[in-house]
């Protein structure tokens, strides 16, 4: 299947650069607009452009790879309706239709591609309605398309899946008149519609939007699964808003070295003094959500990192728990408690870890159950802290040993479930 990107305008509101080449998040949009499509099986791109710009495009293509043609619209004042006639040619059967300046969730890509004729949104949540295109539809098509409509039912999403007989209309408005624009098109052709509701989109046209683009990307870069409850109401709260600002400026291993060495630096505090390494441990918890959510926003996930991420995590958290036992326990017995807490809170992310070896699936996607039980990472550090606050850190240790053995042990369980059952 094909895509054909319109990229002909000049981006004058953007200091006439090129719009699809415009970085958010670490990434091109048109970058963005590519692998996404190619995870839902496009696989051919045909890139509409200006003279101007074609050289630039040209060098986008070769330097990343992709299987994409560069086509020039030798007159883009005629409209992106004309853009798209340029296309023609280019594209047989279906294929989707796409403008360089959008930027989608996955999930949407996922949706729209399964669809026909316009994608439109009911439910807008991200952009500006008053600013975007709307769309009245009657028996399943476009009655009406425009930004002052004073009634209509959804918004035009700039995705379209149509195939190679919409130039028949392109063709016959291309002679007609000598601007076309896209909605020109849409209205003539009467398209079907297809309604993908509330996800994340918006076009960025200007530099205000690319602003509210990078904080979106981010903040729509969580984990899907796998978050305890402190990183669901707490910690994503806050790590969010630190990777908006960081994510043009460090790559995703380079906060996992940075976030390692704070956590580091708070079991070593324990030396120092251990209320104020329990706070610093929390917030080295925080800090541990923003390489993912930065190698999510750039596109720039990869299993080293998941790998390298959940190793550095364990030498971070045996390092304060030891450290801590260092300075409060002299007992022999509560030595051995201590241990036990600190092999039994590595143990609870082995047990998925190893799961993931084992049977090549995500523990928390294919095992629901596992996300509903208390004892991950950000609820036993949120734990430690609360406890180092209060000086009860024997009672600490004996939580964390009991806690954590009792959730290994509810996890082989589950998993031996699982695994009669498949």
């Amino acid at each position: 299947m094909k895509a054909v990107i319109l990229a002909a305008g000049y981006g004058t509101r953007m200091g006439e650069k090129p719009k699809g080449l415009i970085k958010v998040a670490g990434r091109e949009l048109i970058y963005r607009t590519i692998k996404n499509l190619q995870k839902f099986g496009v696989s051919e791109f045909v890139i509409v452009t200006n003279e101007k710009y074609k050289d630039l495009y040209e060098e986008f293509v070769r330097k990343h790879g992709f299987n994409a043609k560069v086509v020039v619209n030798p007159k883009p004042e005629r409209g992106n309706g004309f853009s798209l006639h340029v296309a023609k040619g280019h594209v047989t059967g279906r294929f989707v239709l796409v403008m360089s300046d959008h930027i989608y969730e996955e999930r949407f890509y996922e949706l729209a591609i399964k669809g026909r004729g316009l994608i439109a949104d009911r439910r807008p949540r991200f952009v500006d309605v008053d600013e975007a295109t709307k769309v009245k539809v009657k028996d399943g098509r476009v009655e009406d398309i425009g930004k002052q409509l004073k009634e209509w039912d959804a918004l035009d999403t700039g995705f379209f899946v149509l195939d190679d007989s919409i130039f028949e209309v392109t063709e016959r408005l291309a002679n007609e008149k000598e601007i076309v624009e896209l909605r020109d098109v849409v209205r003539e052709a009467r398209l079907e519609v297809t309604f993908v509701d509330g996800l994340f989109w918006m076009d960025v046209d200007t530099p205000e939007e690319l602003k509210k683009a990078r904080k979106l990307i981010v903040y729509t870069s969580v984990k899907g699964v796998g978050d305890g409850f402190i990183s669901r109401h707490i910690n994503r709260k806050i790590s969010t808003r630190i990777s908006a600002l960081l994510v043009e400026h460090f790559t995703p291993n380079q906060l996992t070295v940075i976030t390692f060495l704070f956590g580091i630096f708070s079991g070593l505090m324990n030396l120092v003094s251990v209320p104020l390494a329990g706070i610093l441990y929390q917030i080295s918890s925080i800090l541990d959500g923003v390489d993912g959510e930065i190698a999510r926003a750039r596109m720039q996930t990869s299993k080293f990192g998941g790998y390298f991420d959940s190793i550095l995590d364990r030498y971070v958290d045996f390092t304060f728990l030891l450290t801590l036992a260092y300075v409060s326990i002299r007992e022999p017995i509560w030595w051995v408690i201590a241990g036990i807490a600190m092999f039994s809170s590595a143990m609870v992310s082995y047990s998925t870890e190893r799961f993931k070896g084992a049977y090549c699936a995500d523990a928390y996607k294919v095992i629901p159950a596992l996300r509903k039980i208390p004892g991950k990472r950000d609820e036993r550090i949120f734990v430690t802290m609360l406890f180092t606050l209060l000086g009860w850190i024997k009672l600490l240790f004996a939580l964390l040993a009991v806690w954590s053995t009792l959730r290994v042990a509810i996890t082989i369980y589950l998993v031996r479930r699982w695994d009669h059952a498949h």
